[in-house]
Order: C-alpha cells, then sequence, then structure tokens
C-alpha cells in the first residue's frame, strides 16, 4: 500500500482483526455482486468504501422512481439510466482506488459460472428464487463463498453458504426449486431501512470472509424482524440428498 491507502483506510488497520494483512486481502479481492437493488445498493457502498479491490456489479434494470426511498446509490437526475452505470459512477467517486466493472445483464449459465469462478466471494443481492438457485449452482459448482440475504416488509434474513467447509449446507439444501413462489417488493411492500440492514450485513459477511477474521454465518441463519427488533438465529444443516451439493 503506498502512504494515501495507509491513511485511508487506517481506522480499519488498526483494528487487530484487520490490520495490514487484512486490508491488502481487500485490496486484491474481487467481489460479484448481483442484483444492485435494496442490498446491493448498500452492499456495494460499503464494500467499495472498505477497499475491495475489484467490485463486479451485475443487474439488467434501469433507475425508477419507486427505487429511490431504498437503493441509496441513486438520485432523482439517474431515472432511466441503468442501475449498474449509475452504480459504478457513485461508488468510482466514492473511492477512485478500485476497480468497478458494470454488467447490464442477469448473468447466466457459462457466463454466470465464468464470473463466480473469477470472485473471491460472491453476494446474492438479487430478489427472486430462479436466479438464487443458478447463483448457488455456479457457486458451488467454483467452490467461491456466496453470501445471501432477503428482504420483504418488514422482514429480513441473512445467511453464508461456504461450501469449502465439507459439511456445509447450499441454497438448495434449504429451499425446494418446486415449492417456492417469488415475492415481490412491487406487491408486498418494503421499507428503506429493513433492506439496507441487511445489504450492510451483507458488506460485513463479506469483508469477514475476505479477511478471515471472526465467524461467518456459515451453517445459521439469521431473521431480522423491524415490528419487534429482534433476530432469531437458526442452525442450518446440509442435506445429504441435495441435488446441488449433496454428491460432494
Amino acid at each position: 500500500m503506498n502512504d494515501e491507502q495507509l491513511l485511508r483506510y487506517s481506522r480499519q488497520i488498526m483494528l487487530p482483526q484487520v490490520d495490514i494483512a487484512g486490508q491488502e486481502r481487500l485490496l486484491s479481492s474481487r467481489v460479484l455482486i448481483l442484483g444492485l437493488g435494496g442490498l446491493g445498493c448498500p452492499a456495494a457502498h460499503y464494500l467499495a468504501a472498505a477497499g475491495v479491490g475489484q467490485l463486479v456489479l451485475a443487474d439488467p434494470d434501469t433507475v425508477d422512481l419507486t427505487n429511490l426511498p431504498r437503493q441509496l446509490l441513486y438520485t432523482s437526475a439517474d431515472q432511466g439510466v441503468a442501475k449498474v452505470v449509475a452504480a459504478a459512477a457513485r461508488l468510482s467517486a466514492i473511492n477512485d482506488g478500485i476497480t468497478v466493472e458494470a454488467l447490464q445483464t442477469t448473468l447466466t449459465g457459462a457466463d454466470l459460472l465464468d464470473q463466480v469462478h473469477k470472485a473471491t466471494v460472491v453476494l446474492d443481492c438479487t430478489d427472486n428464487f430462479r436466479s438464487r438457485f443458478a447463483i448457488n449452482a455456479a457457486c458451488v459448482q467454483a467452490g467461491v463463498p456466496l453470501v445471501s440475504g432477503a428482504a420483504i416488509r418488514l422482514t429480513g434474513q441473512l445467511t453464508v453458504y461456504d461450501r469449502r467447509q465439507s459439511n456445509a449446507p447450499c441454497y438448495r439444501c434449504l429451499y425446494d426449486e418446486q415449492s417456492n413462489e417469488n415475492l415481490s417488493c412491487a406487491e408486498s411492500g418494503i421499507l428503506g431501512p429493513v433492506v439496507g440492514t441487511i445489504g450492510t450485513m451483507q458488506a460485513l459477511e463479506g469483508i469477514k470472509l475476505i479477511t478471515g477474521f471472526g465467524n461467518t454465518l456459515n451453517g445459521r441463519l439469521m431473521i431480522f424482524d423491524a415490528m419487534t427488533m429482534e433476530w432469531q438465529t437458526l442452525q442450518i444443516t446440509a442435506d445429504p440428498q441435495c441435488p446441488v451439493c449433496g454428491h460432494a
């Protein structure tokens, strides 16, 4: 690191859990963020500010007026602009010492797997089960840790799927592709600070995975209830019959 980087990240480097070695790991890491909505915006903001060297942003959508109360990387002037383009510009302004790659697409198939293979950590900030199942399968195949967040109405949930630990579950261990129905914010509603809370914690789990400090949420699912301001933690285990990871 040069003198400017040492000063910029000095408050993080002061933490013995991070130190210079951890900051250098952040600077050399590559994080793939899938979805730049209410989860992806705060997650990307904190990861960029923390000094993640390469951020890859993937989202097919453009900024809409209804996004603005909770997707805080965007302004009214960004309406109609691709989310990844607007987000990349804002993140580069926040930290001009990192590289931000904008992909205005829904990554699928070989393209998804290629980007996952290149990543140090993947953040699933999407809002539909089809994408979540595909992202999970790619992360299992590539052996790359996945930070998964979701929020709807006044509740949120957060977990980590890190198949580098052989007994860890994957997303498919918990959810059956045949039985889930999508819930959308457009139909069900969402409060900005709820989704912001989960997205911020996704960034925290990503930083922990990169730097190696503390215990991640691998094997644990945290559920947040904004009505009561309570967190519930559930232990989750791998399904030996899981069609995605059960053979491993």
